[in-house]
């Protein structure tokens, strides 16, 4: 396997798993950092781990867990195994949690652990808490196992976390140092205290030790833009007394939320819009389903970046992939490029070509002057009809959200084909994409109307994340569209049928409708209606799974796109385009 080819691997595991930490944790700003080599040798044991660590987010505190840790380590415990004993204890304490909101979740659990009985079992047999482990996982398994006096100590603690009635971060911190004092140093407890001893460590403590602690406060800080590292007893900067738990609805004060915003700059690159422009827009279309919502418009992180983050390298390696993608079907993609350049450069030629005809005024037909006084006929002049000058202009959408991932090369492929080809007949053209984090729905920009050709290129800029408001993504592009001096204007959107934008940490004062199911694919559809009574031709060309079809078809009736193949891409596009320009001629 090529280099390139296994980065790309470990770039989709990775992604794979944070955007599952995120979805089930239900907050696109928290913190994720992927095993992507435990997912390489066991991809259910990773995306398990995956599950475990967005419903710890969900349910608990991580930050005060976190610190918790940090704190055991400044007494001298060994790392690798309190990581071993997270695991165990936040797969007792969310599990039984996330299967009643989640009814996947029992079947990662149970394959996640038949994976690891078949490959760690003579390596966890041979110590205490290998043994733990291997109880407690064999449990999920459906194997029972006789476990000694000591094992059983620790199944009992796991046990107290997996009955909790109530989410307890204290008691999962509790039976993190019962565990790890019982079955890995039986003497901790003895030599530095208990519980209560590790807890009392201070930051100021913390600060002098050894280790640097203060790198991992500062990227909690940073990372959870919103949520500031909770001191005890305190609320949070930014918040407002009675927040609840972290995963539930956050009142915020205007201090939070220019934090929300900096998260966009710094995940999605600074605006290229004036922020009073912004807020115009914002009050115009963000109204009905949409209220609360917020629009944001930016060229991309790789064109106007913040700083260097995980972020930027993503989108950077995003970018690379979607050019092999491109390079692979080279040959296809050219093909088709040509193909539909040449249908619609005929279609241009058809409409501006002159007919003439025989009328009853115009330019006198010296041969046909014999007729007057001998027949009725009254045609005897020639006119010349003029074709069709009005000009045309095409948006091209293209969905962003994190369900578009497996067929992000793809979809840029196609956008390019369909961008360059317009190009080539010199049809103005602007090319975005949309996805929604929090309360903001995205676009990002490509290229303009009348940008030179190589702007195109840009397309394969295009990368994945985060939900979708379609019917706030169409509607702002429409509006934006209809000022455009061209009569005939064209709307084309890449999606797959999926409209879905889950509130997840919303503002009270201004959250929007949660936008999911029947009801998000019937406001997309309306808004496509909208387009097309103002006089907007829409196409919806569908990349996605069979089963959204029918909701696709709700949305965009007749008129898409289903493409099964890239090699017949331009023939099925080109005929909608033609017919488009037939019509209005």
């Amino acid at each position: 396997m090529l280099a390139a080819d296994m980065d790309m691997i470990r770039v989709e595991a990775e992604n794979r798993m944070r955007n599952l930490a995120w979805t089930v944790g239900e907050n696109y700003e928290m913190p994720v950092e992927p095993d992507v080599d435990l997912y390489l040798r066991s991809p259910a044991r990773g995306l398990y781990r995956a599950v475990c660590e967005g419903g710890f987010f969900y349910f608990l505190d991580r930050s005060a867990f976190s610190l918790y840790l940090l704190k055991k380590m400044y007494f001298g415990a060994d790392e690798a195994e309190l990581s071993r004993i997270s695991l165990l204890c936040m797969d007792a304490a969310v599990h039984r949690k996330l299967e009643k909101i989640r009814p996947g979740v029992p079947g990662m659990r149970r394959r996640s652990a038949e994976d690891y009985l078949e490959t760690e079992f003579n390596r966890s047999v041979a110590y205490p808490l290998g043994r733990l482990q291997l109880a407690w996982i064999g449990e999920a398994a459906g194997r029972n196992a006789l476990p000694d006096r000591q094992i059983r100590q620790g199944i009992e603690w796991l046990r107290r976390l997996e009955e909790a009635e109530e989410p307890d971060t204290e008691l999962v911190t509790r039976a993190a140092d019962a565990i790890y004092n019982l079955l890995v140093d039986p003497g901790f407890e003895k030599k530095y205290g208990g519980w209560e001893k590790v807890q009392a460590v201070t930051l100021s403590e913390l600060s002098e030790a050894d280790f640097d602690w203060t790198d991992f406060l500062k990227e909690e800080a940073e990372t959870q833009t919103v949520e500031e590292l909770p001191e005890v007893g305190g609320e949070p900067e930014g918040s407002e007394k009675g927040r609840t738990r972290n995963h539930s609805v956050v009142q915020l004060d205007e201090n939070a939320r220019s934090k929300a915003y900096a998260y966009m700059e710094l995940n999605y690159g600074r605006s290229y819009m004036k922020e009073l422009d912004r807020k115009r827009l914002n009050y115009t279309l963000c109204r009905d389903v949409h209220d609360g919502c917020s629009l944001y418009f930016t060229d991309g992180i790789l064109q106007n970046r913040v700083k260097k983050n995980y972020q930027s390298e993503y989108v950077r390696r995003q970018h690379e992939y979607n050019k092999t993608q491109y390079n692979r079907s080279r040959f296809m993609a050219n093909r088709n490029i040509d193909i539909l350049s040449e249908m619609l450069r005929q279609s241009l030629i058809r409409r501006e070509e002159q007919d003439r005809v025989r009328s009853e005024t115009g330019r006198i037909l010296p041969r046909q002057l014999w007729k007057v006084g001998r027949t009725d006929e009254r045609r005897l002049f020639e006119k010349i009809i003029k074709g069709d000058q009005s000009e045309f202009v095409v948006d091209i959408l293209m969905d962003a959200s994190g369900s578009q991932r497996d067929r992000r090369g793809e979809v840029a492929v196609q956008a390019f084909i369909i961008s360059e080809a317009l190009s080539i007949a010199g049809i103005p053209h602007r090319v975005q994409s949309f996805c929604t984090c929090w309360d903001y729905t995205i676009l990002q920009r490509f290229r303009e109307y009348d940008a030179p050709r190589e702007e195109n290129r840009r397309i394969f800029e295009y990368s994945t994340s985060a939900n979708n408001r379609d019917g706030l993504a169409i509607r702002t592009v429409v509006h934006t569209l209809l000022q455009r001096p061209e009569e005939n204007r064209i709307l084309i959107i890449l999606s797959d049928g999926r409209p879905n934008d889950r509130i997840v940490n919303k503002t009270v004062s201004r959250a929007p409708v949660e936008y999911v199911g029947d009801f998000a694919v019937y406001d997309t559809a309306e808004e496509v209606r909208k387009a097309r009574n103002a006089g907007i031709a829409v196409l919806g060309v569908f990349a996605g799974e069979e089963e959204d079809l029918a909701a696709e078809k709700k949305i965009f009736g007749r008129d898409f796109a289903y493409i099964r193949s890239i090699g017949n891409f331009s023939h099925i596009v080109g005929r909608y385009l033609r017919r488009q320009m037939d019509q209005t001629w």
